[in-house]
């Protein structure tokens, strides 16, 4: 498909992304189905490097038969074998094969066994764990056929026409003996093309069906975790209002996040597997819508047993989900509170902590005074003690000095020089130390 336009002789640069979105409307076009046939489809759990070798086995198919094999951005190919015709498509998280079969008008429905009809698909190795296997036979409506209950089990028969009555669709849901879930089809005047896209949207119906439910075995695993998380988180809570100790917040503080890292390593791993439940719902929702369900008698249609039987499942999905933000922001509320007390504590301590430093500083600065004023006091002893030496020996030698008188003037001399030098180094040195802190 070309996504260039030209005008005259001018070619309009296209988007890089334009011939994708214009061949994605496309995507997996409807194949027109004579009627009868048998179509057996299945889908695989193919999620990383298994669609990876899934297409590479079909790839060796292919070469092995002489058939173009897919591209490597083909997500659909479809290839005939003779009178059966193959169709694989490749999604997200699965892969889809479709055996196309002509089936004979006089045979009963569902024989021969599907088990005998499918080996094309022992062809390829299997892509990964089966996720669905439907045996599907669409066949020309006759009085005879109208009686579908007896091919399926009653309680869970549900049964429908399209939305004009050009045919009639039947399914009990269940897999028989072989594991094939049955699909009974019969046209009263759909013609080839309708008859193709009828029956790919009920192979899609129960394909998707069965994807939206891999999420209950999910929510039922962490029900229990909830329960526990639900129930711890109470008791924290009741626990918090009877602690105020910063070891007994610190100790509940752990236990929350404890709790917290439990619910969020749930949550991680169920966010794809919910968002998936939901988002395949809303196909099968869609599906069900596009088709027009008509009631046959007394019978369910799809829609109504769909919804009886499904709905509350995709509900436990979903409900789970919101326990699981809720209980995670009710999670984070009790930790912010607990850090609020625990910081709060902590600031307290601090401010205990620098009011005994200042305590401390207060009783050294007295200390460091007084023993400044004792050092005054000796030193300057001594260095009165030497000037007397120094004035009586100068009296001795004849200098008119009295020895006593001058010591005595020298007594405040030698005390307020003292104090001041003993003063200024102080001052020095606490000036470097604030030099240092800066």
């Amino acid at each position: 498909m070309s996504a260039e336009v030209i005008i005259g002789d001018k070619r309009l640069a296209p988007h890089r992304l334009r011939a994708a979105i214009l061949g994605e409307v496309h995507a997996r076009p409807f194949r027109a189905l004579p009627t009868p046939a048998r179509i057996l489809h299945f889908a695989f759990d193919t999620v990383g490097e298994q669609a990876h070798q899934d297409r590479n086995a079909l790839t060796e198919l292919c070469v092995r038969r002489g058939v173009t094999p897919p591209l490597p951005s083909d997500r659909h190919f479809h290839i005939t074998f003779g009178g059966t015709g193959l169709r694989w498509e490749q999604h997200s998280e699965f892969t889809t094969y479709t055996i196309e079969l002509p089936a004979d008008p006089d045979t009963p429905p569902f024989h021969p066994s599907p088990a005998s009809l499918a080996t094309p698909m022992t062809l390829v190795p299997q892509p990964g764990p089966l996720l669905v296997a439907i045996d599907l036979h669409l066949m020309t409506d006759r009085p005879d056929r109208l009686a579908v209950e007896r091919h399926f089990n009653r309680p869970s028969l549900a049964v429908a026409e399209n939305s004009d009555g050009t045919a009639v669709y039947a399914t009990d849901f269940h897999p028989d003996p072989e594991g094939f879930v049955r699909i009974l089809v019969l046209d009263r005047d759909l013609g080839p093309e309708r008859a193709g896209a009828l029956v790919q949207r009920l192979l899609e119906l129960e394909t998707y069906r069965t994807l939206a439910l891999l999420g209950l075995p999910k929510a039922q695993e962490l029900t229990p975790s909830i329960n526990r998380i639900e129930r711890g988180l109470a008791e924290l809570t009741s626990e918090l209002q009877k602690t105020s100790s910063l070891a007994d917040n610190n100790r509940l503080l752990d236990e929350l996040t404890a709790l917290a890292a439990e619910l969020e390593a749930g949550a991680a791993g169920s966010l794809f597997r919910f968002g998936a439940s939901r988002a395949y719902d809303d196909i099968v929702q869609t599906r069900l819508r596009i088709i027009g369900e008509r009631k046959v008698g007394g019978l369910p249609t799809w829609s109504s047993f769909l919804a009886r039987r499904m709905a509350p499942a995709i509900r436990t999905c979903i409900a789970t989900e919101e326990r699981q933000a809720n209980l995670s922001r009710k999670l984070a509320r009790a930790a912010q509170l607990l850090r609020t007390r625990v910081d709060v504590e902590v600031e307290q301590q601090n401010r205990d902590l620098l009011r005994s430093m200042n305590a401390r500083t207060r009783m050294q600065l007295r200390l460091q005074t007084t023993v400044e004023g004792l050092s005054v006091a000796a030193i300057s002893y001594y260095v009165v003690g030497l000037f007397g030496y120094l004035v009586k020996g100068l009296h001795d030698a004849g200098w008119p000095i009295e020895p006593t008188f001058a010591t005595a003037i020298f007594v405040p001399i030698a005390a307020l020089a003292i104090w001041w030098t003993v003063r200024r180094i102080r001052h020095r040195h606490v000036g470097k130390d604030d030099e240092h802190e800066v």
